[in-house]
């Protein structure tokens, strides 16, 4: 046994804390898909889309719009960053619970109205009081 290290102990070993970023507020089951985002858009993680009829890409969710749009569809899993002539690929989250507080929607939404609009697709957001309670 001379020369190992029976402890557990590696010399320059480092340890990580993992800090969740708190999108996710309870336990339902995700469900993600991959789409295409439409061009020009910058769509940070925890983002609300809604996707265009015509063109069938995503985009941030408008409550006044009338292309499609208007309806939210999905949170953004990751970051994605279009160009002016270039559509790209994502994910979104098509069912689960989420931290109102984390999310990112466009100022014609509401928490109460985008609650109300996201239930009829299985996405559920809470308030952080109200995925606190068990």
């Amino acid at each position: 046994m001379s020369g190992q290290n029976t402890y557990g102990f590696y010399p320059m070993a480092q340890q990580v804390e993992f800090v969740p970023d708190q999108l996710i507020a309870g336990n339902l089951k995700l469900v993600t898909r991959d789409v295409t985002i439409g061009e020009n858009q910058t769509l940070p993680r925890g983002a609300v889309v809604g996707q265009v009829t015509a063109s069938g890409q995503f985009i941030l969710s408008v409550a006044t719009a009338t292309d499609g749009s208007q309806n939210p569809l999905g949170i953004i899993v990751d970051t994605v960053t279009t160009g002016a002539s270039a559509t790209g690929a994502g994910s979104i989250y098509e069912m689960g619970e989420f931290n109102s507080n984390y999310l990112t929607y466009d100022p014609s939404w509401n928490v109460t109205s985008l609650t109300n609009a996201f239930r009829n697709v299985s996405i559920f957001i809470k308030t952080s009081i109200s995925s606190n309670i068990v």
